[in-house]
């Protein structure tokens, strides 16, 4: 093997032994379940010597019962040590696969939105359930086989050449040569199993764009082309599929091939030695049953490696989300004070891969006041957005709240002081009570969602529903209306109770009569609050306090509708053709 893929099978297995290490599986229980596999495995090679004894004994027509109850003795305690073994690997193999999946579900929440930009969900969704699942069946159903078939060989080869040395090595012959075919296999297994788990990844990811958006495809005809996609996936997952074929198409002949040559060498020779009587026939039965002792384990080592190759593949990827850097949360600063202006100074930011997208932004927004931004689409206003929440950092100048770097504050406290209520604000699948209530860390009260929801003008709709605060709105709220939908999300940012109002065209793509509603719920919300607002139509924001003008990332006006209208030309002309075509 070349010494690059030394180090990496190094690096791998250094990375799965940190993956089971860290799980911190219940020692006493893996100790018991080790135990008991001994017990297993000793009762198995007791068996063949019992049964040695017992042919001679018949061969001479003088069976003691003796015998008979330590070979049925051997059995039951074969059998109950390997049923008990089995269920303490399982539980074990539970537990480190939950631990694991704890770990990165919780390592998930805490990735940068940033992460998510360059991985699609379906594809993060497959590490934490087929790649752990990958891990499972390496520990419950293969990783004890490995120990006691090691046991199992070294006590019947032990045996054996007590018994007979001769037929002994003629059995061991076949070791050599079964590895060197079955080493390489193994290695290109290990690349095959990688492959299927990376395909398998982009086909969950892709069946979970297309279920998501299944309206979308529906909607303009997209049934054929998402029909060849997930096709091409399917055949790509087949090949590789084949490809492992191939490789237990060689394995398991092989494996047979080698067992009967050797049985029947060893009836062959056995019988000629067993009619010379340097062996008796109980001894030559032992040799075969203790021969399946060695065959069966050393199977069960070649499925294991196989299986291990496929685990180091998946704890590979497992690692590669765990080592991405989370946000930060180790901040113990706590905002106290959040009734101070925020402040942009020389802010910077530009997404990767892709030119700045904001250019020196300086601004204070006035706290208890509105500001509303306005400018072409593609100016930045939502990435403004974006960085006042920390979804991204901006790589020059800093936001201030007060004197404070926003960054300094400890992540958790400074959103707990922000509402975003967006275009199309997000609903997740449960009840509408679910809904208000998310993302909250102590017990609402019925009285609060209700008199949230009533600010939000959304009880009158919510009480003719059938099951009221309990009525499902289904995936991403589809059984709601637009307007409802925004309501619902006024009514979430109103029980929050910020101090922060981020608003991204709230009412844009709603009817009048909605609009109306939403705008009323709107101006509850916004009362007392420091209050950002984005807005392409200016008839929503010309009584803000104060509204900046965002051109191609850089603020290049900022003062009242009267003050910009006089003074500034984009805005201007942005007036002129709105306002006059509201009237």
């Amino acid at each position: 093997m070349l010494p690059e893929n030394d180090a990496a099978s190094n690096k791998s297995w250094k990375s799965f032994w940190e993956l089971f290490t860290h799980a911190k599986p219940p020692k006493m229980i893996l100790i018991g379940a080790v135990l008991l596999s001994l017990i297993d495995t000793a009762s198995g090679l007791i068996v063949p010597w019992f049964t040695k004894s017992m042919v001679d004994q018949l061969s001479r027509s003088a069976l003691e019962g003796r015998v008979i109850l330590l070979l049925s003795a051997s059995f039951i305690v074969q059998t109950i040590s390997s049923g008990f073994s089995y269920y303490l690997m399982s539980y074990i193999g539970e537990s480190v696969v939950a631990s694991v999946r704890e770990r990165l579900w919780e390592k998930v929440l805490r990735l940068p939105v940033s992460f998510f930009d360059g991985h699609q969900s379906g594809e993060t969704m497959s590490r934490i359930t087929q790649d752990t699942n990958t891990l499972k069946a390496l520990i419950t159903q293969h990783l004890i086989s490995l120990v006691t078939g090691l046991i199992s060989i070294a006590g019947a080869i032990v045996i054996l050449l007590f018994i007979d040395w001769q037929l002994t090595l003629i059995m061991l012959a076949a070791v050599p040569a079964a590895m060197l075919i079955l080493w390489p296999l193994g290695q290109k297994m290990y690349r095959i199993s990688r492959g299927t788990q990376d395909e398998m990844a982009l086909f969950s990811a892709n069946l979970g764009r297309v279920l998501s958006e299944i309206r979308l495809v529906k909607a303009y005809h997209a049934e054929k082309a998402e029909q060849e996609n997930g096709q091409k996936g399917i055949r790509h997952l087949f090949e590789f599929g084949m490809k492992e074929a191939k490789i237990q198409a060689v394995i398991s002949p092989f494996m047979t091939f080698v067992m009967m040559l050797i049985l029947v060498l060893l009836i062959g020779y056995g019988g000629v030695r067993v009619a010379s009587g340097a062996l008796s026939a109980g001894a030559l039965v032992a040799i075969i049953l203790y021969m399946f002792q060695i065959v069966i384990p050393f199977s069960q080592i070649a499925a294991f490696f196989t299986a291990f190759q496929k685990a180091l593949g998946a704890t590979e990827r497992i690692q590669d989300i765990l080592a991405h850097d989370e946000e930060n949360y180790q901040n113990t600063l706590q905002v106290e004070q959040p009734g101070q202006p925020l402040t942009f100074h020389d802010v910077s930011f530009g997404y990767e891969g892709s030119e700045a997208v904001l250019k020196n932004v300086s601004l204070t927004v006035p706290s208890g006041k509105t500001t509303a931004f306005v400018g072409p689409s593609g100016s930045g206003k939502t990435t403004l957005f974006a960085l006042i929440e920390r979804f991204y950092l901006p790589y020059g100048g800093e936001i201030r709240l007060g004197e404070t770097n926003i960054l300094d504050y400890d992540l958790t406290s400074w959103r707990s002081q922000i509402a975003y209520v967006s275009q199309e604000s997000p609903i997740m699948s449960g009840t509408i009570r679910d809904n208000i209530c998310y993302g909250m860390n102590r017990r609402v009260t019925d009285e609060e969602i209700e008199n949230a929801a009533d600010l939000a003008n959304a009880s009158e709709f919510i009480t003719r529903l059938p099951n009221g605060y309990d009525t499902e709105v289904g995936e991403r709220g589809i059984k709601l209306s637009g307007g409802q939908r925004q309501r619902i999300a006024i009514a979430r940012a109103l029980i929050r109770n910020p101090k922060i109002l981020l608003l991204d065209e709230a009412t844009s793509n709603l009817d009048s009569s909605s609009e109306v509603l939403v705008q009323k719920a709107l101006y509850t919300l916004m009362e007392g609050r420091t209050t950002l607002v984005i807005a392409h139509r200016l008839s929503t924001v010309v009584e803000s306090d104060q509204i900046a003008v965002l051109e191609k990332g850089q603020i290049t006006g900022v003062g009242t509708h009267r003050e910009l209208f006089e003074s500034h030309a984009l805005y201007k002309e942005l007036a002129e053709q709105q306002l006059s075509a509201d009237k």
